[in-house]
């Protein structure tokens, strides 16, 4: 089974782990399947800092969820991402489901080769259990206070687990 990884940095982890990959410049609002679904869609919109985003991208949260909800797979944003109140997703370490079998579960980037703890928040559909270690968070210091290269920076290792997760 193949696996997309929708709007993610082409000069990413992804290209090399051969998966279909949907950038900017594929417009990946557009992916209608067949394959099960990895989505980072941009965060700004929907993150503590979404004050300071001026850039489009607004809508690709909710067609995301909307994507991963039909084909199955797992959506990455930041913890309290507002988009998880937007859709109606159900926070990590609630016990139910959403009506189309999603959950989410909680984890810490650097667990996965980020240099900071990045806590972060997966929205799953299709795939059971977690198979990702959720750890303490130990890091090199707060991502806010970090260049936007390192806020946005997805771990090698962790793109590697959730393209083998994914493809089950």
């Amino acid at each position: 089974m193949s696996v997309a990884a929708l709007y993610v940095d082409p000069a990413g982890p992804y290209p090399a782990l051969g998966v279909e990959c949907w950038d900017e410049s594929r417009d990946a609002r557009l992916y209608a399947g067949p394959h099960r679904v990895i989505a980072h869609p941009p965060c700004g919109p929907w993150g503590r800092l979404s004050a300071f985003c001026h850039g489009a991208g607004r809508d690709c949260g909710p067609i995301a969820v909307d994507q991963v909800r039909h084909f199955g797979g797992v959506l990455e944003h930041p913890a309290n991402s507002k988009l998880w109140t937007f859709c109606d997703l159900p926070r990590p370490g609630e016990l139910f489901r959403d009506a189309f079998g999603g959950w989410s579960v909680q984890l810490y980037q650097s667990e996965h080769g980020h240099p900071c703890p990045k806590l972060t928040w997966l929205y799953c559909v299709g795939v059971d259990p977690c198979p990702l270690r959720h750890g303490w968070g130990v890091g090199a210091g707060r991502v806010e206070l970090q260049s936007s290269a390192v806020r946005h920076f997805t771990p090698a290792d962790l793109a590697a687990k959730l393209v083998a997760w994914v493809k089950g």
